[in-house]
Parts: C-alpha cells; sequence; structure tokens
C-alpha cells in the first residue's frame, strides 16, 4: 500500500499507485479544465503532487503546454535567478563489483581500463581543476570494497580541500558513490561533504532488477532507501536522480516526484537537487539498453514540469547533453551544469589516450570552462562558483526556509558576482573577462537591498585588489 512516510521503499516508491497515476494521466492528457485547474494550483510556485506534475507530463493541448513552459521559466527566475552554478566531476576509480548493464564499469567488462588515483595523483588533478577555475567538485567512483572503500573516498576528500593553489580552492567537495550504511554516511558528514549525490536509474523495481543482476547494487530496497539513511545521519542535502531512457520515462518521472514527497514528509526536508541525465551509449553495453531513450521534446518537458512540481529544488544537467538541448532547459529549471568535464579516471592533468578509454560516458559538450562561461554570461546567466551557503551552515531545512522566503537573492545573487569576479581576474581570457565585467556592471544594478549592494561593491573592489573569498 501506498505510504509516502513509510520507510520502506516499496511503500514510498509503490507500483500499484504508479500505475493508477500513469492511467489516471493518459485519461486526463487532454482535459483541458483539469490541466488549467492544476496550472493556477502550481502557480501559487508552492509545488503539486506527483499525480498533477504527471498530467502536466502528459498534456496534449498545445496551448497549455506553451502555458506550462512560461510557467516553469517564471519559476526557475521567482527562486533562481539568471544565476547558473558551475561544477566539474572527478572521478577516482572506475574499479566496480556491480553488473549494471548501461554502465561500462560493470564488472564483467575486460575491454575498459580499470584506473584508481592514487593521492598525489588526485593533487594533480585538482590542481589542474583549480587552474580551470573551479570551485566546486563531484567525486564519483564505482563500489568496490577493497578498491574504493569508504577510507579511501574520505582521505581523498581530506586531500582535496587540503590543496591550496595560488588562488585556487576546491571549496566544497558533494559525493557520488554507492548506498552504504548510516554509519559510513556519517563518516562523509564528518569530512565536510557538501551534497550527497545517488542516481536512482529507474524506480521500476523489475526493470532495476533486471538492469542490475549482480553485485550490491542489485538490492533495490537498500539502494532506493538510501536517502533516508543518509539524511538520518546528519547528511542535510540530497541529490537524487534517474537515468532517462532506461525505462518508461513516464514511470520514472513518476517515481522521482513521489521519491521526493517522500523526503519532504518523513525527514521535513525535500532533495537538494534533482539530476536528469539521460542515457548515453557506453562502451561494451548493448544498445537494446537504450531502446527507451527520449526526444528533446520530451526530455525539455521532463525539466519544465520537475522544476513546477518542486520548485525549491536545483536541477542539474550535465555535459551528457549537447550545447542546444542545455540552452533550451536552462530556461526551463536547471539551475546547475558542469563545464570543462572529464568522464575519466583522471583527464585533467594530462588528456587520456583514446586507446586507454577509462570513461563511464561520451561527452557531447566538449567545450572548456571558459567558452561555457562565455557561453552562459552572452546569453544573460550570471556564472556562479558559490559554496557560500554550504560553508554558513544554510543548509537543509535552513536553506529551504531562505529560498522559501524569496531571501536568497540577497545571498546568491551577490555572491554569484564575486565569485564571478575572481574567476574572470584569476583564470578567465581577456574576451570572456570584457564580457564579464560588463555583466557585473549591469547585474549589480538588480540588488534590490541598497546595503547589500553598497556591500557587494566594496567586495567586488578588494577582490580587484587581490583579496579573496568574500561571502554573504
Amino acid at each position: 500500500m501506498y505510504d509516502v512516510r513509510s520507510p520502506r521503499a516499496e511503500d514510498f516508491i509503490n507500483d500499484a499507485r504508479i500505475q493508477e497515476v500513469l492511467a489516471y494521466a493518459e485519461a486526463n492528457k487532454s482535459n483541458a479544465p483539469l490541466i488549467e485547474e492544476i496550472l493556477d494550483k502550481a502557480s501559487l510556485m508552492k509545488g503539486i503532487t506527483h499525480q498533477e506534475a504527471l498530467v502536466l507530463l502528459d498534456c496534449d493541448i498545445p496551448e497549455l503546454n506553451e502555458r506550462i513552459y512560461d510557467l516553469a521559466r517564471r519559476i526557475k527566475n521567482e527562486f533562481y535567478g539568471n544565476r547558473i552554478v558551475m561544477f566539474a566531476p572527478l572521478y577516482l576509480s572506475n574499479y566496480c563489483i556491480n553488473g549494471c548493464e548501461y554502465c561500462p564499469y560493470h564488472a564483467k567488462n575486460k575491454n575498459i581500463r580499470r584506473v584508481k588515483l592514487t593521492q598525489e595523483q588526485i593533487r594533480e588533478e585538482v590542481i589542474a581543476l583549480q587552474d580551470m577555475g573551479h570551485k566546486r567538485l563531484a567525486l564519483e567512483a564505482g563500489e568496490h570494497p577493497t578498491m574504493n572503500p569508504i577510507e579511501y573516498i574520505i582521505e581523498s576528500i581530506n586531500t582535496i580541500y587540503g590543496i591550496h593553489h595560488k588562488n585556487g580552492d576546491i571549496r566544497r567537495v558533494n559525493v557520488n558513490i554507492a548506498a552504504t550504511t548510516e554509519e559510513e554516511y556519517k563518516m562523509l558528514k564528518d569530512a565536510g561533504i557538501g551534497t550527497y549525490i545517488l542516481f536512482q536509474e529507474t524506480y521500476n523495481k523489475t526493470s532495476y532488477e533486471r538492469l542490475h543482476p549482480t553485485g550490491p547494487k542489485s538490492d533495490y530496497a537498500y539502494h532506493t532507501e538510501a536517502m533516508d539513511r543518509a539524511m538520518h545521519a546528519g547528511i542535510d542535502d540530497v541529490g537524487l536522480g534517474v537515468l532517462f531512457g532506461l525505462n518508461n520515462y513516464r514511470y520514472d518521472f513518476c517515481g522521482i516526484i513521489m521519491h521526493a514527497e517522500h523526503l519532504e514528509a518523513s525527514i521535513g526536508v525535500g532533495p537538494h537537487t534533482i539530476s536528469v541525465p539521460r542515457v548515453r551509449p557506453a562502451d561494451d553495453i548493448d544498445p537494446e539498453t537504450f531502446k527507451n531513450g527520449l526526444s528533446d521534446d520530451i526530455f525539455a518537458k521532463i525539466v519544465a514540469c520537475i522544476r513546477i512540481a518542486v520548485p525549491y529544488t536545483g536541477m542539474i544537467v550535465s555535459t551528457r547533453e549537447s550545447i542546444s538541448s542545455r540552452k533550451r532547459v536552462l530556461e526551463l529549471g536547471i539551475s546547475q551544469i558542469s563545464g570543462g568535464s572529464r568522464t575519466s579516471v583522471g583527464g585533467y592533468a594530462e588528456e587520456e589516450a583514446e586507446e586507454d578509454n577509462s570513461a563511464q560516458f561520451d561527452v557531447i559538450d566538449n567545450r572548456t570552462l571558459d567558452e561555457v562561461v562565455r557561453w552562459l554570461m552572452e546569453l544573460g546567466y550570471v556564472p556562479s562558483f558559490c559554496t557560500a551557503c554550504y560553508r554558513a551552515g544554510r543548509t537543509g531545512d535552513r536553506f529551504m526556509e531562505l529560498l522559501k522566503s524569496k531571501q536568497i537573492v540577497n545571498c546568491c545573487h551577490p555572491n554569484a558576482l564575486m565569485t564571478l569576479q575572481e574567476y574572470l581576474i584569476d583564470y578567465a581570457t581577456p574576451e570572456t573577462r570584457r564580457i564579464g565585467e560588463q555583466l557585473i556592471t549591469k547585474e549589480l544594478d538588480t540588488i534590490t537591498n541598497l546595503r547589500v549592494r553598497e556591500s557587494c561593491e566594496g567586495f567586488l573592489s578588494r577582490i580587484a585588489e587581490g583579496e579573496r573569498d568574500f561571502r554573504f
């Protein structure tokens, strides 16, 4: 039986409930009065239920679809403005004992080069990332009890935080590793991580078990309940995600909204972020695995409807997506993107030879960080390297309270401008710096709190004189 507050995965992600919602949405996809009623509720910007969100996703009335996209844009602007947070993934190891059929790290793959970074190699990678201008990393590693134990992850986090190169610092490390115990989540919390990220891949239990035939990840309940353990262990911010295209996208869309509702109902705060990767071809993966791949139009509507359903949750898109796809979804709800990414183990300090491929998936957007930053600014966005909320303790319910009160504009926007100023001075090409300086001047006028604006102007002047790391 469906129970949003239950600690059991099969209760809060209940198959019978999802099947009921799928049928309801299909039956009402042309029901204009119902869809208008849902949009009226959604326009209050306090979120809608998984059933209401799926009705919007299935809507086949062109003029109402335009209202859906317009509302998504308004919600994105209301809560996140034109700021786009920048990050990069850092793959530590591709040793893995799982048998995931869509991932080249699977244990039976004999083609991929297995690599595990030493602490010195991590140091080299981090310096290369700092020299690009990155301040926020997402650590990635395969699941392997002896090659990638929690002690290795903790040691790597400590190494990263301890590297100060020129004006470079990694100020926040987010972690994307396999589901683990509450005890080990406490260890990650004590190590000072930002967000703990774990992709569900698919919420359909039958499909999940078929796609994960061997290894610890094959335990659907243990994996799906991981966020509860992480949050009970004290990790305030967690990031959900599904790999759209592995399973029926409508089912997984419903599942991820239900998961967000569960965390809100049972823990008291929903996910900090939702990621929306799509399946991509990879080494030693059967092309049949990607038969559920979805179009750019469906992908864009998924982003818009998630933004409407969970207006307070950040949304992430990676370099799996093309430039045109990333541009399209930025305005519909995305608030974080990666730039200059490598999905191989290593590759930042020294580019990996093609024959030594250790990548998890192919990168489609291959631009440098500087090119991505300049592109964002030319589109009118403010690239942000801010990590202030994490370090000021504004996480979990404290961050959500600030966001819901719409006071975050007085923190995030000036912080974004100051971290962008640091990037422009320390790392940008001359043309990027020129465009950025003009953007900062323009954006200062949008800070409505006079005291905050004057303080921001003072900090910007001090950054220009060589000081670093100011924050509100």
